[in-house]
């Protein structure tokens, strides 16, 4: 059913909060309308410029690996740290917490250093090369993005009531028959909005690239990579442009995330519309 207000009179307080709310969404709508005021008429020329699209194919193809590694690694860990009794779960915590709080191009720096170490010279030799390369593209997306992933699923996974696992237990359900029927079904809608977040984190991120891989026109150009270096070409419009290819490509994923978590009709109680 519909929450219906609490109180049915305006004070003081609900004045102030509801001036508060309108002056950040008038400021979030600003910095969006600004983009598309500056982007939009250079929207054309940049959809034909392979320049352009090759950034975006980058973003896309390297944020759509990067997701699918995220969720997967994210959800057994978040199993781990929810449903078993992991030594130095704490610790680890405490460590997952520290990640979250570093700039990026920390993170892009850390990663520079471990792969241009004898380790990461040894993945070179094998085949695997990550520094100035597309797929350290991927593994810095995947960096910065694991920790909020598993940050989300693992709330998502403690809101699952856990006494319906037990009881499919008792009646025999192994414990990955149990995570499949019962625990995936339930969080469904945090797994979808968490898919789509770090998907569009994926396509935006930019220090941790930056560090780890450079900006290469037509190599490792992604499309906030191609802002950067139109910017620093004085190509402000282009810029813009591929800023605004980023804000549709994120509208298009918000809006393929609600229409996932839009509960069917069938299923709505009587007097919620």
């Amino acid at each position: 059913m519909k929450r219906r207000p609490v109180h049915g009179h305006w004070d003081a307080f609900s004045v102030l909060s509801v001036c508060v709310a309108l002056l950040i969404v008038a400021m979030i709508g600003s910095a969006v309308l600004a983009i598309l005021i500056g982007g939009v008429p250079y929207l054309g020329a940049a959809l034909a410029s392979e320049e352009i699209r090759f950034a975006l194919r980058m973003s896309v193809g390297t944020a759509t690996i990067s997701t699918l590694l995220c969720m997967v690694l994210s959800l057994l860990a978040a199993y781990a740290f929810t449903r078993t009794e992991m030594l130095f779960r704490r610790t680890a915590e405490v460590i997952l917490e520290l990640s979250m709080c570093l700039p990026y191009i920390v993170v892009g720096l850390s990663l520079l250093i471990l792969f241009s170490t004898g380790f990461g010279k040894w993945l070179k030799e094998l085949g695997f090369r990550v520094v100035f390369d597309r797929k350290g593209i991927v593994l810095a997306q995947l960096f910065v993005n694991l920790p909020f992933t598993l940050h989300m699923l693992r709330t998502a996974l403690l809101q699952v009531d856990t006494r319906l696992e037990a009881i499919a237990g008792m009646l025999g359900a192994s414990r990955w028959k149990q995570f499949l029927t019962i625990t995936l079904p339930l969080c469904k809608n945090a797994l979808i909005s968490a898919m789509v977040l770090t998907w569009s984190r994926g396509v935006g991120e930019f220090g941790a690239t930056l560090m780890l891989v450079g900006v290469t026109r037509m190599k490792t150009e992604t499309l906030p990579g191609s802002i950067f270096l139109n910017i620093s070409a004085g190509e402000n419009g282009m810029a813009m442009a591929a800023a605004t290819i980023m804000l549709l490509v994120s509208c298009t994923a918000l809006a393929v995330s609600n229409g996932l978590n839009r509960t069917p009709r069938y299923y709505r109680l009587n007097g919620d519309s």
